[in-house]
């Protein structure tokens, strides 16, 4: 099996808040690569590499190695023969003759983002939504998505395409396990999504994506009990993980099932409706005035804060997209706006105006006890992971808001290092990559140096207008 390790990728980024005195920010990023030689990068990949060297030293460096230990200052790091062979004290670490010196005085080194509520798709509105196979891997790569989980297709093919052109060095982009389609009963009012007839067919689903090279599967709204059920189960036996964006299943419900991760958190959950019924998503107003009244620290939250730990449930954060819809938060980069079309930018922005003026939502509410109930969740044990989510009405765009989830993680009351834990070494626990995609701590594998993020900043909006 090929495995993921990490890379140097120089990033002259602008400061992430909370994240005082980093005027810039290297990253170290993830590589595809296995004890076999590495693929043969096409030209489209190689604009990306300013380093291929057989040493490479990157020196007096601060270093954050994801685990949510303290950073270490003026740090050198040694790569030799693709394998990180030495991290230590500037001061003594030895240079070898003849190495490629990168002096990142002013910089700092912390692992690629693992992300794992991802798509390679955006909304264009009226519940249709454009795959983007062109500016979505450079976009994810360059905002330092390093290993991303497409958290549910719509158009499949493309999605194990893209990960096998970017196995293959024909494309740049960051590691990605794809996700099946999505696993959904009748209700939900997208054409591109299959209606399950009943837990055989979740089965035979599950099982048929799998062949197809599906290694995630994903639940969704409308799905019944029984059909949950038996997903997991072809899931596990094949070896691999479901997670669920569900309403019609309780997570307490799907806990009990075996499911191994729920999406978004809180405000999604239907646990605390007043008499729900069994395998019927509720209506949203009913699952929101619930959770308006819900107290964090009460015992019913608390209840089943402890049973999603107990049962080892995973919890992704996706505070960008909720983000979007609370009345007077920031709006989208500048960047991120350059980054669409004109007509995708203008559907984001109108429905921008009519949130504002909406004085009745209750997200300003639900958005602070979503991030109360994640840091409740992590303080309880649970392995709390993070993604973007680039759906809802727009405005979260691929690499630009993988860096806000980490600023929103921050303001949700973790601390800098903690929220980068959650953005790497988190991911890659859950991933089971944990020693190949995630801190420094173990020597490993390494592909090229890139300086993805200049040239992205410089191409993104036509990147985006060619997908």
């Amino acid at each position: 099996m090929r495995s993921r390790f990490l890379v140097a990728l120089c990033l002259a980024l602008a400061g992430v808040s909370g994240l005082s005195g980093l005027s810039a920010v290297s990253r170290l990023f993830d590589a595809r690569l296995s004890a076999q030689p590495l693929p043969a990068l096409s030209p489209a990949v190689r604009a990306f590499v300013s380093v291929d060297a057989p040493v490479v030293a990157l020196t007096h460096v601060r270093v954050i190695d994801g685990t949510g230990a303290p950073a270490k200052a003026d740090q050198t790091l040694i790569i030799r023969d693709g394998l990180i062979a030495a991290v230590g004290d500037a001061a003594t670490t030895v240079v070898p003759a003849g190495a490629r010196v990168l002096d990142l005085t002013g910089r700092t080194v912390l692992p690629g983002f693992v992300m794992l509520h991802e798509h390679m798709f955006y909304p264009a509105g009226q519940g249709a939504y454009n795959e983007m196979v062109y500016s979505f891997p450079r976009l994810y790569l360059a905002g330092g998505a390093t290993t991303i989980r497409t958290a549910g297709s719509m158009v499949p093919y493309a999605d194990l395409n893209l990960k096998k052109w970017i196995d293959e060095g024909r494309i740049p982009g960051p590691e990605m396990d794809v996700t099946g389609p999505y696993l959904e009963g009748p209700g939900l009012p997208i054409a591109a999504v299959k209606e399950l007839k009943d837990a055989n067919d979740a089965r035979r689903m599950v099982d048929w994506w799998a062949d197809e090279g599906a290694t995630s599967f994903k639940a969704y709204m409308h799905i019944t009990r029984a059909e949950l059920g038996a997903a997991i189960q072809e899931a596990h036996k094949r070896g691999f993980k479901l997670t669920g964006h569900l309403c019609s299943v309780t997570f307490s419900e799907a806990a009990d099932l075996g499911i191994d991760d729920l999406e978004h958190g809180l405000v999604v959950s239907t646990d605390f409706v007043p008499d729900k019924q069994p395998d019927v998503c509720p209506p949203q107003s009913e699952v929101q005035a619930s959770l308006v009244k819900l107290d964090i620290a009460g015992p019913a939250a608390q209840a089943l804060i402890h049973k999603l730990v107990a049962h080892h449930v995973a919890l992704t954060s996706t505070l960008t997209v909720f983000e979007t819809f609370v009345p007077g938060r920031p709006p989208a980069s500048e960047r991120a706006l350059d980054a669409m079309v004109s007509e995708a930018r203008d559907m984001y922005l109108r429905q921008r105006v009519r949130i504002a003026v909406d004085t009745a939502s209750p997200w300003t509410i639900l958005f602070k006890k979503e991030m109360e109930f994640e840091h409740a969740f992590a303080e309880a044990g649970g392995l709390l992971v993070s993604g973007t989510d680039p759906t809802g009405y727009g405005g979260v765009v691929a690499g630009f808001s993988n860096q806000r989830e980490v600023e929103l993680l921050v303001e949700a009351g973790f601390t800098p290092l903690q929220a980068i834990e959650i953005a790497t070494l988190n991911g890659a626990r859950y991933l089971g990559r944990r020693t190949s995609s995630s801190s420094r701590a173990t020597p490993r594998r390494r592909s090229r140096t890139s300086n993805t993020w200049r040239r992205s900043s410089r191409t993104a909006s036509a990147t985006t207008r060619r997908s």
